[in-house]
């Protein structure tokens, strides 16, 4: 098991980590595993992955303490598909009491050699550690203030620093720690939406989730401006096109199925009765989204032609991955997307297992300008 320190001074010591910590859907162990193993090997870390089916959460241990300057830059829970977020971590604290685990945690924190700026407590994405979701919320304020008494806490730095606890049962906590803009957008990486009545359907969260995870500010107010064309292909019931209308996009809605009726009074688009692998656009469009139930391999090679042949300039889309080999299916879709954009020119493509998302993964692909 992963070895935590005696305390030390955090006035004497440099930031030190020990491994890398990252969340996950339950069932997805094995994915983000794989994937942590990779980043170690690129990063030239050291160690071994220890991962439990169901637990929701995925451990590398390294052999050594290493620099949490050097680690922290490394680690973007973006850099990630299958992880919901992504930390160094810094210590573990076992056999908490049920009295006082402020004391122990913060004990712990002092450990990893420097401030904090804010506190983030956490937990896995189970149902056993949801039950711990309230008592998360009752802790933060006094632990908290236990950390600023211990001189660990600080409202301002010009380094922030944000200590993550996460709580992966009842006496078990882990710390780590974030850089500015390297930890996912929301605690454990759930992001807390709510379906407008109006959209048609839950689907238009995954979109929703998908233009905030994939996309920056400057390009969301640059990409989806007002009044541009987007192609929605297999849009039925609308909850894709009620999303893209919602932000005063004209949208093109292909499918044979019917379209919700809240959809279509936006007036923002248009229901085209098709199948959305056969129908073409008659001039390129800005956008071209894709949410349909079909082979990964053929909507990878649908949606990389659209951007290829200048149909669209960017799209969102989801693939559909079979449950024994997602991490086969995702390596041979991104294959055929290179193999079709190779030559035409460099291109971006993000991928990212949503919140949203059950057994697909939802990506971003464009041109390089």
């Amino acid at each position: 098991m992963p070895h935590t320190p005696d305390p030390v001074p955090y006035e004497t010591t440099d930031p030190i980590a020990y491994g890398l910590l990252a969340l996950c859907r339950a069932g997805f162990e094995k994915e983000v595993a794989a994937e942590l193993e990779a980043l170690a090997l690129k990063i030239g870390l050291s160690g071994t992955v220890r991962a439990t089916a169901g637990n929701a959460y995925v451990v590398f241990e390294a052999h050594e303490a290493v620099s949490f300057g050097e680690l922290a830059e490394a680690c973007d829970w973006r850099s990630t598909v299958f992880a919901r977020q992504l930390l160094p971590w810094f210590a573990r604290v076992d056999a908490l009491p049920e009295r006082d685990r402020a004391t122990p945690l913060v004990t712990a924190a002092r450990t990893g050699g420097q401030k904090f700026t804010s506190v983030l407590l956490e937990t896995p994405d189970t149902d056993e550690a949801k039950q711990r979701s309230a008592f998360c919320r009752r802790f933060a304020e006094p632990f908290e203030t236990a950390l600023g008494k211990a001189g660990l806490l600080r409202a301002r730095s010009k380094e922030p620093v944000e200590l993550h606890v996460l709580f992966t049962d009842a006496t078990t906590a882990w710390l780590g720690a974030a850089l500015p803009g390297k930890a996912a957008l929301w605690p454990m990486g759930v992001p807390r939406l709510r379906v407008p009545h109006e959209a048609g359907s839950r689907s238009t969260l995954k979109l929703a989730e998908a233009i905030f995870t994939l996309l920056s500010e400057d390009e969301r107010n640059a990409l989806l401006r007002a009044g541009l064309r987007a192609v929605d292909l297999g849009a039925a019931p609308g909850g894709w096109s009620w999303q893209l209308a919602h932000r005063g996009l004209r949208v093109t809605a292909v499918d044979n199925g019917p379209m919700a009726a809240s959809v279509m009074a936006t007036g923002m688009v248009e229901h085209v009765r098709a199948d959305g692998f056969a129908w073409r656009p008659q001039r390129g469009v800005e956008w071209m989204v894709c949410d349909m139930v079909e082979q990964p391999s053929r909507v990878a090679t649908l949606v990389a032609d659209w951007v290829g042949s200048g149909r669209c300039r960017q799209t969102i889309f989801n693939l559909k991955l079979p449950m024994k080999k997602r991490l086969d299916a995702l390596t041979q879709c991104k294959a055929l997307i290179h193999k079709r954009l190779a030559q035409v020119g460099p291109y971006d493509l993000r991928i990212k297992h949503l919140y949203h998302d059950r057994d697909e993964v939802t990506a971003y692909l464009t041109l390089k300008k």
